[in-house]
């Protein structure tokens, strides 16, 4: 007893689980290889940036699009694994068994050491069935992340359209703005200069101040918000933060559409393709295929069952031997929950169907929101583009006439400022439209890449399909479209 009782209390020491965090040089360790291995194995940039190079290099740095990928990859393999629970089980073992004295009564029928083996062939024909549903259900799963992966694709596309173009209106920008921040500063010296010797009246200087303090408020904004966007596009190629690139953006111009006008043919195509469309109704081919596994817990189990066996005791007249049989199982409670089962499938059918009428009218309103907001912007970029035509035109003669000594300082800086903003207004309009242009194709479900890319070729390979693609998607409406679909 107490050799029991000592047994037992060091089992139970040795079952105790202690908290065992990382130290912080593991912390340190493990951040740092995770920051080193975010950007590797990448092509370095050697050049001035393409918009389809920035493409490029999204669908094939972008973390979260390799997330996505890797999920399709777990989901196929799942799908395989649950391929092979279909097959019947093969069993192969063996023992030893052993004894200190001799079983004897008056007849000995067993050597004190026996060993014996088997291989043992069973199937479940109940199992067969259920293992099959799982399999087809497996498949299906592995075809909705397929989908998922489409649609972040297209997200990262669109917000690479409009990270780029705004990228570019800061780095054509940034040099006029800091030059004009340098001239506001020398200004704002000048001023209060002759405000202090009483050359013009308090009240007038105050108001000259005011005016080119909210002009230079107005250059730190838009500084801000296109400096951002360089950072949001550097992440989306998965650029390290801080690295220096410059941009080489294709000349800019009107955008065409290449989708049908009419809204009920946009409908269709939007239903047909859209991701979402296609992941609820994989989610209802699972759900159906639940109705059959339920039905099939019901029924009874079917094994059966072949092995070849040995014994090495020599008190049996054979000692190897060829079995086999069937034995049938049944769980009557699995009966009983048969009902209960049905309806819940049910009221999940009833639910995936509420889901996908909703998903069919999410997907409506999303087209003729993007075919809107495009038409709506499409005119914004052309009144921003007459506003900037009519800013640089004033600018001239202003600094015609302060070239002539007659206009002040502080006429020629607010035109300038004018310019400056008319212009980044202007490119922001542009980045806009062309996010805009992605969005009527991503609210179409049309895939923003070519069939048959393949993200094992380099960026320069990966970007000439993707500026084919795109370039011919504005020039061939009808075609486009049907290829696409």
């Amino acid at each position: 007893m107490k050799f029991a009782a000592v047994s037992v209390a060091i089992f139970c020491a040795g079952c105790t689980v202690s908290s065992n965090p990382f130290t912080q040089d593991e912390n340190r360790v493990f951040g740092v290889e995770r920051v080193t291995r975010a950007t590797a194995n990448q092509e370095p940039i050697t050049g001035s940036i393409t918009l389809y190079e920035a493409m490029a290099r999204a669908l094939k740095y972008n973390l979260d699009t390799r997330v996505e990928l890797m999920e399709a990859a777990l989901r196929v393999r799942e799908r395989d694994l649950a391929s092979y629970d279909m097959l019947p089980n093969l069993v192969a073992s063996t023992g030893y068994a052993g004894r200190d004295n001799t079983d004897v009564s008056s007849v000995t029928t067993a050597d004190d050491d026996v060993v014996d083996a088997s291989l043992e062939f069973s199937w479940n024909i109940l199992d067969f069935g259920l293992s099959y549903v799982r399999a087809k259900q497996a498949s299906d799963k592995a075809l909705m992340q397929e989908e998922m992966k489409r649609k972040i694709v297209n997200r990262t596309i669109e917000d690479v359209r409009t990270s780029y173009w705004r990228a570019v209106s800061y780095q054509r920008l940034i040099g006029r703005m800091r030059g004009l921040e340098g001239r506001i500063d020398k200004a704002l010296r000048d001023t209060r200069q002759l405000s202090e010797s009483g050359e013009t009246s308090a009240l007038l200087a105050l108001t000259y101040e005011r005016e080119l303090i909210e002009i230079r408020r107005d250059i730190e904004r838009m500084e801000g918000e296109l400096q951002v966007a360089q950072s949001q596009l550097a992440a989306l190629m998965n650029v390290r933060p801080g690295t220096n690139f410059t941009l080489s953006p294709p000349p800019r111009g009107g955008t065409k559409l290449g989708v049908p006008n009419d809204l009920s043919q946009m409908y269709q195509i939007a239903v047909t393709n859209r991701p979402e469309m296609r992941e609820v109704a994989y989610q209802m081919r699972i759900n159906e295929k639940e109705v059959d596994a339920a039905l099939l817990d019901m029924l009874p189990g079917i094994n059966l069952y072949a092995g070849s066996n040995y014994d090495s005791n020599e008190f049996i007249d054979a000692n190897d031997w060829v079995s086999w049989g069937a034995q049938v199982s049944w769980n009557l409670l699995d009966v009983a929950r048969g009902p209960a089962n049905r309806r819940r499938v049910d009221a999940e059918a009833a639910a995936l169907d509420a889901r996908s009428l909703s998903v069919a009218m999410a997907i409506m309103t999303q087209v003729q929101i993007s075919r809107l907001r495009y038409g709506h912007l499409n005119s914004s970029y052309q009144t921003a583009a007459s506003l900037s035509n009519v800013s640089h035109r004033i600018l001239d003669q202003v600094e015609a006439e302060a070239s002539a000594d007659r206009t002040s300082e502080q006429v020629l800086i607010r035109e300038e400022m004018n310019a400056l903003v008319a212009d980044a207004e202007l490119d922001m309009a542009y980045a806009d439209l062309q996010n805009a242009y992605a969005n009527v194709y991503a609210s179409l479900g049309i895939d923003p890449f070519p069939r048959g890319l393949s993200l094992e070729d380099n960026v320069q390979t990966v970007a000439a399909q993707l500026q084919n693609m795109w370039e011919g998607r504005g020039s061939a409406p009808t075609q486009t479209v049907a290829a696409a679909n």
